[in-house]
């Protein structure tokens, strides 16, 4: 199970919602390391959005192992406009709408989204950070701030990646040749930590396995599709 609990409300303006987020801030916390030896399931998250709806899905996947344990899908509709750096308030409802669901013990928590690696080191997977009681990472395709070294080419390579003088997250190359994904803390783990759980869940695609799940899954529950094992 994933327990969710109530961090703060969505009834705001723009304006609201960035003062928040500089205080939301403030709460996530950087750490402990993850023992990912006692890691049993990971849990992966994502959003598709159309027609002023989304469409999100939870994923939890068995660890080492990477077989699908539990499919949950929530519909929601869009309530904040699209402003960038604060699609939180857009997204974050139906997420946690879909981890609400979720029956398995989950013991990591990876979206599909930026989290430290922010303008106010307060993106989407920070926001669900603060919602749930497990170790949440953001694993974003694209960067959204900061400054980093191409890593090596090689599955594992890492770089920092760096803004406003200090490092956000790090730029991880996941399969040789392949375009890097960015991770960063999202809440209760440590960049090291998260960074190891994302490889640990890469196999033979670019994007871990509970995050590419649940991205397929959230397509899937768009077109009205069946998302999968339920």
């Amino acid at each position: 199970m994933v327990r969710v609990r109530e961090a703060h409300g969505f009834d705001l303006t723009p304006v609201e919602a960035r003062r928040l987020q500089g205080e939301l801030a403030g709460r996530v916390v950087e750490g402990p390391p993850l023992e990912i030896g006692g890691v049993r399931h990971v849990a992966g998250a994502d959003v598709s959005t159309e027609g002023g709806m989304a469409y999100a899905t939870a994923v939890v996947l068995e660890f080492p192992g990477l077989s699908v344990v539990e499919v949950r899908g929530f519909e929601a509709p869009l309530r904040f406009p699209y402003v960038p750096g604060l699609l939180a308030f857009r997204e974050v409802p139906a997420v946690i709408g879909a981890l609400r669901e979720v029956e398995t013990p989950v013991d990591a928590l990876i979206c599909d989204a930026q989290g430290r690696a922010h303008p106010r080191r307060m993106g989407l997977a920070c926001h669900v950070g603060l919602f749930v009681d497990v170790p949440t990472v953001g694993c974003a395709k694209s960067r959204l701030v900061g400054d980093f070294r191409e890593p090596g080419e090689e599955k594992g390579s890492v770089s920092d990646l760096f803004h406003g003088g200090e490092v956000v997250g790090r730029v991880v190359r996941t399969r040789d040749g392949v375009s890097p994904v960015f991770v960063s803390v999202g809440n209760r783990i440590d960049l090291d930590s998260a960074v190891e759980l994302v490889l640990a869940c890469c196999t033979r695609y670019r994007l871990p396995e509970p995050v590419r799940q649940a991205h397929n899954a959230a397509n899937r529950l768009r077109r009205g599709e069946q998302m999968g094992l339920l």
